[in-house]
């Protein structure tokens, strides 16, 4: 049997075959176009999405046996705003997790509503890229559109709909909205209040491997495939990549390095996601695609810094060759620091204000050691995620490790001393799509829940393991790091010329 991954990224989708045993027959990719109509807004066209997803499931299938098609599963960007009229009818353009016009609505959330009271509700605080806030915005600003609204969903659950006629959501996904209560996994009425949304506009809930239905005829018969064939939940991109590498159950730890970068840990039981108090860290508590939960935190910037630094700095694509210079008895010894913060940064600070900087420099200051800096820098970030999560009491012994950056050996060796863990490879790289697929095999009975299903399919190609006296040099350097951000916080303002 085959079984269909879709990953509905931000600038594409990215489709995969699997067959049952785990094997990857093709891959297919699909853009479309991202629209920036103000600056700091991004939107984009739920049918843009629709039509890639139609074309690229043809595309994909093509000289295969579509009779033997029997599941879809997708992983998808999250938080977006997709809002339906009474027809089920798009009645704006989806307004993504990158859009940034929901300041002013975040600080009410936070402010004026409460981070407390919304941690107790949520088990979250509010971030400018969640759903919440984009709901509060539309009603200010667009309260014709807000009236009309029938159905609110998220951008993988539109191509769930279209699919099969569910208004269904699961909650991995729906966890990222800032509407769901993730500790008992159900909307919360007082958070929908809130945002003058009724419970009826909201979709039905479902665990990420449940069957939520099967293809409708019409589409059924214009992709080509069996009626039958199963749609399944699905999950949020970031739960769904957990999946596709084998993060599943307590103490199970994701590091990806991509644009952004995420260090995503598996939890049995339900944990708070803090940042509470003011300057204390917070990560974001969501539920998991294996029916559990687990804590995240994420970077704005990660591969993209090093991207920043070859391309727009140093003006080369030889990323290789720049790292070439890096020897190992330079590890530990830099006296230069980046801050990794181009965008500003979210977790553990939730800071928009926080910018990147260098220090440490003298007249000696060599290039590999401000390119060292860079990759040491996101690797510090990600460990201040990793020490919040201790902080609640999570223990992390070792991690899976994925993404652009992530091909690099010499950011791996950094990594893996920085966190002091061992750093696992998986053998397949495909995310979002590969664990929508699984989550298919699980929903069609292929496997007997999520867990199995990873044991027997993920394999791992490359571990790398932490030096102690290695470890012991990043530690001291660590201590430094971690003091330059609270030390700089209040300066940030100003040299974004807001003072």
């Amino acid at each position: 049997m085959y079984y269909i991954g879709i990953d509905l990224g931000t600038s594409a989708v990215k489709l995969l075959l699997m067959n049952e045993k785990g094997g990857i027959e093709n891959i297919v990719s699909r853009e479309y176009p991202l629209a920036f109509p103000h600056p700091g807004w991004s939107e984009q066209e739920p049918s843009d999405w629709v039509a890639a997803v139609f074309a690229g499931i043809r595309e994909l299938t093509e000289g295969f046996d579509r009779s033997q098609v029997a599941g879809i599963g997708a992983g998808g960007q999250m938080h977006g705003l997709v809002v339906l009229d009474k027809d089920d009818q798009v009645i704006r353009p989806a307004i993504l997790w990158n859009d940034g016009r929901t300041q002013a609505e975040t600080d009410y959330l936070n402010q004026v509503i409460g981070k407390e009271k919304l941690s107790a509700l949520t088990g979250n605080i509010a971030f400018a890229g969640f759903t919440a806030p984009k709901l509060l915005w539309m009603k200010k600003n667009e309260p014709e559109l807000f009236a009309r609204i029938a159905k609110i969903m998220l951008p993988k659950d539109y191509i769930n709909y279209v699919l099969t006629g569910s208004h269904v959501s699961d909650y991995s996904d729906a966890a990222g909205m800032l509407l769901l209560d993730v500790e008992h996994r159900c909307w919360s009425a007082e958070m929908l209040e809130i945002c003058g949304v009724k419970a009826e506009m909201m979709p039905e809930l479902h665990e990420s491997y449940d069957v939520i239905g099967t293809l409708k005829e019409s589409v059924a018969a214009e992709l080509g495939l069996p009626a039958g064939v199963k749609v399944a939940a699905g999950a949020g991109d970031n739960a769904a990549a957990a999946v596709g590498t084998g993060v599943v159950g307590g103490g199970s730890c994701n590091i990806s390095l991509g644009t952004s970068g995420t260090i995503f840990i598996g939890s049995t039981a339900f944990q708070n996601g803090g940042g509470v108090e003011e300057g204390s860290p917070c990560l974001h508590s969501f539920a998991h695609a294996d029916g559990a939960y687990h804590l995240m935190g994420c970077m704005l910037s990660a591969a993209s810094c090093n991207k920043w630094w070859m391309d727009e700095i140093l003006k080369t694509g030889d990323y290789s060759g720049e790292q070439a210079g890096i020897t190992d008895e330079m590890l530990g010894k830099n006296h230069v620091f980046y801050l990794p913060y181009l965008m500003g940064e979210r977790s553990p600070h939730n800071d928009a204000e926080a910018r990147s900087c260098f220090i440490g420099m003298s007249m000696d200051t060599t290039r590999e050691e401000m390119t060292l800096a860079v990759l040491e820098g996101v690797a510090f970030g990600i460990r201040d995620s990793l020490e919040a999560a201790r902080g609640m009491g999570i223990t992390v012994n070792e991690s899976m490790i994925c993404g652009g950056g992530a091909k690099s050996p010499l950011w791996k060796k950094i990594f893996a001393n920085v966190l002091n863990l061992k750093l696992t490879v998986p053998e397949t790289e495909q995310g979002p799509g590969y664990g929508g697929a699984i989550l298919a095999a699980v929903a069609c009975g292929e496997y007997a829940g999520v867990k199995e299903a990873c044991e027997k399919l993920i394999r791992v190609t490359d571990t790398v393991e932490p030096d102690p006296a290695l470890a012991a040099r990043y530690e001291e350097r660590y201590q430094v790091f971690r003091k330059l951000y609270p030390a700089l916080k209040s300066l940030f303002p100003a040299v974004n010329g807001q003072l």
